[in-house]
């Protein structure tokens, strides 16, 4: 039929059979045009109907869309002149075929079609269709055959259709150059992400990308030169996608665990052997915990609802995941093609007879595999790795919002370390296992595939070597599963060190006030040889691993080729069969390798899945009993209200009934431990509902007792997202008494602040979390002893300013906890709480007159002066002590005071250093040079920053290439003869695999020579024997290089963690103020475990690969000589692709961290001012900062995948040329070489690209991991401050009196700052107590430090007893003198540990010192004692008794100097009292010096210092300094103060 459509031949195989072959024309113009026009017209009216669907706003015209449509309107005409051509051909006589009719209308047509589609995509944002871009491609290809046989007509001198030729030559053309057009990108104006708006053929090459890498070889790339990601993966849409199916999801699970639960019920049969199991499964290496623990432990570890996350996220992404099935597949089959393609070539070059076209006609179709092959598996990368990415994204958006409703109970279960590790971690794991979840199944296919076609080539003896790889992957199974367990107990090794790090960092004042770094540094010492020792176990079995794996491939082609042979003597060996075989075991090799790798990271998933589906399905904080109503005639109403922490311990708040009318300021006192706090938590909704509820008519702010300050600027913490309205902010500044403080900070209100709050004091952080819920106007305001930390002068500033009845807040209704006795009489009404419950309530003089608690209590302390009344006191406080002891034994953890609750235990790492200690003073800066802040003009945003205002320093990046020095340094830590005896080993490794593959070339062709019957058996078995062997000794090297490396590896990370720790423990106190401690906990976790794990992974990775490359190149080299000539431009281009590569990435990588550890930093934060947070109901805008922050990140993420896909894609291309090229030498030189030569020759070409691209891949990652070394390094280097010990050391006995004598001392905080004590001289004798007062800022703290050379003077000298403290050694200084600081930190342990941790001591002296400190009824009433253990930062311990504690470490160290750093801010009058006693029992023969606020404490002193500004402006007896009008008789009027024995309040 359509012989008859064309009038010529349609198909005759005779045409192929010749030298010159070609396809008949008839079948050029019939099938060959159909099949692209076909193509388009199928799929174009899907397309316009999409276009026409997603239309959005049409964008201007552009040249290149010009171009292209003007090129196929001249297409139009060409086909039309065609037409017409026919029409006056044919003079109805029926000569001319049907065909030129047919298909000239048909083109026609399709150029009109074209025109519409190219002119629809105008209303896209991507101009190029991609089905259009196949199009010209299929057309093109097409076109060929009939190109060529034109051509050869007009050759041959037949010019009857000439003018047909010349029309399709010049249409042919067009088509090129339309194609060419449309590989170029149009930009848009709406999206400036150049993927968006790439063509086909630059997306699936990934050339739009070319920009960046080109910019980033230029210039180290910086953060705006890498494009924003897509609107649809923006965390934002990707959380609004989730959402609903993780709710559905959730919801489903939920219901099914209830189903389980009541089937568990029934089975209560089996309940004795469940507990027996949980309390095995509590191992062993955890201490034994209280009872109490143990049962909330066993209690958290049921199963919760199952399975939910996965199916959620399925749902959320199946149809990216079904793109990238799609593309793994074809890739698959593809990869199939390479050995039947070889074994064509095989056969080709043996017969000498095969017609020359074939042979090239192979080479390209080589190369045509290998490109799509390439093409289908680089995109296939690309889709995984987004879709990795977008999980991470989602992953931590969920975590982040479920923290911010996270009920408490469910929140004490993590600790703010594990929270962030969810967010880090097991995001991560996730993200790494979405990228290879396809080899699942793409493995089992492609073992199912490799198996029948071996089979088809040797038959039934592949099952020999089958059954070797089936038999090890059992083996490889259970080392894994073995390596598995020895990572999970290395986790917990590792998190234990990190929590030691945390606590030591955050703890790091109080190490150096006690001279404690020893202690700790051989705990962590303790704790990472147990990690390495498991890590050098790991690395063994790791070996054993690569060794079978190495062996593997290697004893299966022996085994299989063996009993090909001898199974059955007429089978003999040859080029075809045996290439063919190898190629298709080395495609074995990879699904075989790759299955264990996949199934232990999915085994790792699960259990990130689990911990996430833990967090994710936990409860939601309930605030359903606090009502919010507007319309109430009452602020806030309690109704036999009871509320508890946790729901099976005490409730805190019992029954409390209390009515707060609008504008009222109600002042709640009681003891320590009362439940005042608790009282703040229950209206916020922190706490867990009993009984009864709580009305609220308004908004709420809230002031916790210890502030919670971002790191920010003070500006920034003070509108805290509103507004700014300036003179509200001026009157709210002025109000907190902020202003002066500003003067003194450089910068004024944009001084920054560094995370915690950490260079600001106690005080000023109080005043600026006041002055943030000022500003805020709300209905209501919860106030949480907001006057602890505040000296008594400024406490009255902020009363009447802004608590008091003609204050800022006059008209709001206010709660005020409160310790300080002289406001009440000012307030409207007093609730006196004890135990949890209120036991009475009324205006201060009627309590007074009812004679109740409060009247007693308030009695006992103003009749302090009298002897008895001391006794009263210490009644008091035993009676108080025991009641509360009893309170906290049979309670886990009560938070008997705010601090334990605002940042209950688990926060309890960013608990503030110490607080005044690093007081503003070290800013200081006279007013002058200062900004001036005159009559509340606030500067305008100074151009330059005034020095010293930024504190933290930006994170130290890295740019350009990683210097040779670092590499040398972790050589050097390995050590150089173990680094050559590794190199040897890997080196003959690569000669026993280039001497295999020769031997194999040469036992295969023996075929030629010898013919199946007379094959020599001797020559068999040698050539079985030899061939093993060589195998055999493949597998060995490798073991050999890989156990030494392992163990080589290790020693290096053990030096670097040594020599890191050693030096961060030496550095000074600056180093730590200006550092934010996760950035150094980052280098203990982050970049250890890199240099750990992936560095030595990668190091012998890139020595395989690099030696594989050679040897490869090198046989190649060794059978076609000429093939060198090929190497060196290929070289070149590879080179230099990986230079452009390497350097982008680099930096994309360092981006990636970089803008990584904001999302965790500002994670951490909000975990910890979360009833802040949840109070202002500010939750949406950390939302917001939160996805921000994310989306920051994961534009460098996906553009450092992006990267990768580029060079992949890159490198492939080059191994298809290099096997292009081999073909084609064996194709050209074929009469030279023999079937086994190419075969040997091209079975290794073959396998190079993978080579090549891991080869890259592998220098990146090292460079990538060394950067881990290169900043483990940056902080190795730090200064170090004095030596612990000198040569010089001070006499045993030293001080043995006590004498200070200050000699016109100076100091400055860091070099660029003013002096903060400007030449100070004062003499204080044996056993003086010295009193020191002065405003916020004046020094008094910077005094302290530099008794503990925490800062080295800048002039002038300290001398103690004689001995000038610069000229021994710190240790032996530090040893010797005792503080009590301002911020009672603990560490967690026993509190054995925590008041003796070189167990110097003996238990008598511990209890002694304990009883001294009023702390022994409570301790002795705790189950386990002394081992009591101490949670994170002692948080389940109230503030007074870890003050208490404080107190015990000092009593214990029995020095002769003590230095008391406004020791009582955070205590009530009652413990500040028995601190005092003590104080004044147990030191009398020392030197003490007091900082002080309460003026009160310090009027026993024998001297009082005043300073100001870094000066001593008065120095004498109190009795002296209240006679002469001056700074300190005003200060002490102020606090009502009139005489020395007038110490009421």
């Amino acid at each position: 039929m359509l012989e008859k459509f064309c009038n010529s031949t349609f198909w005759n195989s005779s045409f192929l059979d010749s030298q010159e072959a070609d396809l008949p024309l008839c079948f050029e113009q019939t099938i060959l045009v159909w099949i692209p026009l076909g193509f388009l017209w199928l799929l174009a009216p899907w397309q316009l109907l999409h276009v026409y669907r997603s239309r959005t706003k049409r964008s201007s015209i552009t040249k290149l869309y010009l171009a292209k449509q003007v090129f196929v309107g001249f297409l139009l005409i060409l086909a039309a002149i065609e037409l017409a051509l026919v029409l006056i051909e044919d003079s109805g006589q029926g000569t001319v075929p049907a065909i030129r009719y047919t298909n000239p209308s048909l083109y026609l047509g399709t150029w009109l079609l074209v025109l519409v589609i190219q002119h629809s995509r105008q209303w896209c944002v991507q101009k190029n269709a991609w089905f259009l871009s196949i199009f010209w491609i299929l057309s093109i290809l097409c076109n060929t055959f009939q190109f060529q046989t034109l051509i050869r007509t007009l050759l041959q001198g037949d010019n009857s259709n000439l003018a047909y030729s010349c029309l399709f030559f010049i249409s042919y053309g067009f088509q090129i150059l339309i194609l060419i057009f449309s590989a170029f990108s149009e930009k848009n104006d709406s999206s400036n992400n150049p993927l968006t708006t790439a063509s086909f053929l630059s997306s699936i090459t990934f050339s739009w990308y070319d920009s960046v890498v080109l910019k980033g070889y230029r210039q180290p790339l910086t953060l705006n030169d890498v494009w924003e990601v897509d609107e649809e993966i923006k965390t934002k849409s990707l959380l609004s996608k989730f959402e609903p199916h993780m709710a559905r999801e959730l919801q489903k699970a939920k219901r099914a665990f209830q189903r389980r639960q009541q089937k568990n019920s029934q089975r209560n049969s089996g309940a004795r052997l469940h507990g027996l199991n949980k309390n095995q499964s509590q191992s062993q290496d955890i201490l034994v915990l209280e009872e109490a623990k143990k049962k909330k432990k066993s209690g958290t570890t049921t199963d919760g609802p199952k399975s939910w996350l996965v199916k959620a996220l399925f749902k959320t992404f199946y149809i990216v995941l079904l793109k990238s099935i799609l593309l793994k597949l074809v890739h698959d089959i593809i990869l199939f093609l390479n050995p039947q393609l070889l074994k064509l070539v095989i056969s080709f070059t043996s017969d000498r007879d095969a017609y020359e076209w074939t042979g090239y006609v192979y080479a390209i179709l080589l190369f045509v595999v290998a490109l799509l092959q390439s093409l289908c598996l680089q995109n296939y990368f690309h889709f995984c790795f987004e879709l990795g990415v977008n999980i991470r994204t989602t992953i931590i958006a969920s975590v982040y919002k479920k923290a911010l409703t996270l009920s408490n109970l469910a929140r004490k279960q993590y600790t703010i370390g594990e929270t962030v590790n969810l967010m880090s971690v097991d995001a991560q794991k996730l993200m790494d296992v979405t990228s290879f979840i396809h080899i699942l199944w793409s493995s089992l296919l492609q073992i199912v595939l490799s198996i029948y076609f071996l089979w088809a080539e040797l038959g039934p003896s592949v099952l020999a070597g089958v059954a070797v790889m089936v038999l090890l992957i059992p083996v490889n199974g259970i080392l894994t599963t073995k390596n598995r367990n020895i990572q999970v107990k290395n986790m917990k090794n590792k998190d234990k060190r990190l929590k030691i790090m945390n606590e030591i960092l955050s703890g790091i004042k109080i190490l150096k006030y006690f001279a404690w770094e020893p202690s700790f540094k051989d705990q962590v010492h303790k704790l990472r040889k147990k990690e390495l020792k498991n890590l050098v176990v790991f690395g063994r079995i790791q070996a054993v691993i690569t060794f079978l794996l190495y062996l593997a491939p290697v004893l299966v082609s022996v085994i299989t080729f063996s009993v090909y042979v001898l199974v059955d003597s007429n089978n003999v060996l040859d080029a075809e069969k045996a290439f063919t075989s190898i190629t298709l075991f080395n495609i074995l090799r990879f699904p075989l390798t790759a299955l264990p790798m996949v199934i232990s990271s999915m085994l790792q998933a699960v259990v990130s899945i689990d911990r996430l589906q833990k967090y994710l399905g936990g409860d939601d904080l309930d605030t359903s009993a606090i009502r919010h109503d507007c319309n109430f005639d009452k602020a806030i109403q309690f109704s036999e209200a009871t509320f508890t922490w946790e729901h099976d311990s005490e409730a805190t708040v019992r029954d409390v009934n209390l009515d707060v009318m609008p504008g009222q300021l109600v002042a709640v006192v009681g003891t320590v431990g009362s439940g005042k706090s608790s009282l703040m938590s229950a209206m916020l909704g922190e706490m867990e509902n009993v009984h009864g509820n709580i009305t609220i008519k308004g908004s709420v702010a809230y002031v916790p007792q210890q502030a919670w300050i971002q790191n920010g600027t003070i500006k920034d913490n003070i509108l805290f997202g509103s507004e700014l309205n300036e003179k509200r902010y001026q009157q709210v500044l002025e109000a907190c008494a902020l202003l002066p403080d500003l003067e003194m900070l450089p910068g004024g209100d944009l001084a920054e602040i560094g995370e915690k709050g950490i260079n600001l004091s106690g005080g000023q952080k109080q005043r600026i979390s006041l002055a943030r819920a000022t500003y805020q106007n709300s209905d209501i305001y919860l106030l949480d002893d907001p006057l602890s930390a505040v000296d008594a002068h400024v406490g009255k500033h902020i009363f009447n300013k802004v608590l008091g009845p003609n204050g800022l807040l006059k008209g709001k209704t206010r709660l005020l906890v409160t310790h300080s006795i002289h406001f009440l009489p000012q307030v409207d009404e007093i609730v006196v709480l004890g135990n949890g419950t209120m036991l009475e309530k009324g205006s201060y003089s009627a309590l007074l007159a009812k004679k109740g608690v409060f009247a007693k209590n308030l009695k006992t302390f103003l009749k302090l002066g009298s002897p008895e009344g001391e006794a009263t006191v210490n009644d008091g406080s035993e009676g108080e002590e025991d009641d509360d002891s009893g309170l906290i034994s049979s309670v886990e953890e009560i938070p008997e005071d705010a601090a334990s609750l605002t940042m209950k235990r688990e926060n309890s790492f960013r608990r503030t250093l110490s607080r005044s200690s690093r007081s503003s003073g070290r800013h200081l800066m006279s007013l002058r040079n200062s900004l001036k802040i005159q009559n509340g003009n606030v500067p305008k945003e100074e151009e330059e920053l005034v020095k010293g205002q930024k504190l933290i320093k930006k994170e130290f990046m890295e740019t350009g290439k990683v210097k040779l020095s670092v590499y040398l340094k972790y050589l050097r830590a390995m050590g150089w003869c173990s680094i050559f005896f590794i190199i040897l080993a890997f080196v003959m490794n690569s000669v026993a695999f280039i001497g295999s593959n020769l031997w194999l070339s040469a036992w295969t062709s023996d075929s030629q020579i010898f013919n199946s019957t007379n094959y020599p058996a001797s020559q068999r078995d040698m050539r079985i024997g030899v061939y093993g062997a060589l195998g055999a000794m493949q597998g060995i090297c490798v073991f050999l290089a890989t156990l030494w490396s392992v163990h080589s590896c290790t020693h290096a990370s053990n030096i670097l963690h040594k020599q890191l720790l050693n030096n961060i423990l030496r550095a000074p106190m600056r180093f730590f103020d200006t550092t934010p401690t996760g950035r150094i906990v980052n280098r203990f976790a982050g970049d250890i475990s890199t240099v750990d794990d992936s560095l030595p992974m990668s190091f012998r990775s890139w020595m395989l690969s690099f030696l594989g490359i050679i040897g490869t190149l090198v046989m190649i080299c060794l059978a076609t000589p000429i093939f060198a000539v090929v190497i060196i431009p290929l070289g070149i281009i590879y080179v230099g692709v990986q230079m452009f590569y390497v350097a982008t990435s680099r930096q994309l990588r360092r981006l990636d961290s970089v803008t990584r550890s904001p999302i965790y930093s500002h994670f951490s934060e909000t975990v910890s001012g979360l009833p802040v947070i949840r109070a202002f109901e500010h939750q949406q805008r950390f939302l917001d900062h939160n996805q921000a922050g994310t989306d920051t990140n994961q534009k460098c993420v996906f553009s450092w995948i992006v990267s990768n896909r580029w060079l992949a894609i890159r490198l492939e291309l080059i191994g298809n040329l290099i096997v292009f090229c081999s073909a084609l030498m064996m194709v050209i030189y074929r009469d030279t070489l023999s079937g086994d030569t190419v075969g040997f020759v091209l079975s290794n070409a073959l396998s190079i690209t993978q080579t090549l691209n891991w080869l890259v891949r592998m220098t990146s990652e090292i460079e990538t991991n060394i950067v881990a070394v290169e900043r483990i390094n940056e902080y190795i280097k730090v200064e170090n401050e004095a030596p612990w010990v000198t040569e010089k050391r001070p006499p045993p006995d030293w001080p043995s009196k006590g004498h200070i004598q200050f000699s016109n001392y100076q100091v400055r905080y860091r070099p660029e700052l003013d002096l903060v004590l400007k030449g100070i001289t004062c003499d204080i004798r044996s056993t003086e107590k010295i009193g020191v007062v002065g405003r916020t800022g004046a020094g008094k703290s910077s005094l302290t430090n530099c008794l503990f050379r925490i800062l080295e003077a800048a002039g002038g000298q300290i001398t103690i007893d004689g001995v000038d403290i610069a000229s021994i050694g710190l240790h032996d200084l530090r040893g010797k003198l005792t503080i009590i600081p301002q911020d009672p930190i603990l560490f967690s342990g026993s509190l054995r540990m925590n008041l003796d941790p070189f167990n110097t001591y003996s238990d008598e002296e511990i209890w002694k010192a304990l009883e001294l400190a009023h702390l022994k009824s409570f301790v002795a009433g705790l189950q386990l004692g002394l081992s009591h253990e101490v949670t994170e930062a002692g948080g389940n311990l109230s503030i007074g008794q870890r003050q208490l504690l404080c107190l015990g470490r000092a009593l214990l160290r029995k020095s002769k100097i003590l230095v008391l750093d406004e020791a009582t801010a955070a205590v009530d009058l009652e413990t500040d009292q028995l601190i005092q006693t003590t104080i004044q029992s147990s030191f009398s023969h020392c030197t003490v010096i007091t900082i002080a606020h309460r003026l009160h404490t310090i009027m026993d002193s024998d001297k009082i210092m005043v300073l100001d500004n870094g000066k001593i402006v008065e120095y004498g007896s109190p009795e002296e300094l209240l006679k002469n009008p001056g700074p300190f008789y005003s200060m002490a009027k102020e606090a009502g103060i009139e005489s020395v024995n007038d110490t009421t309040f």
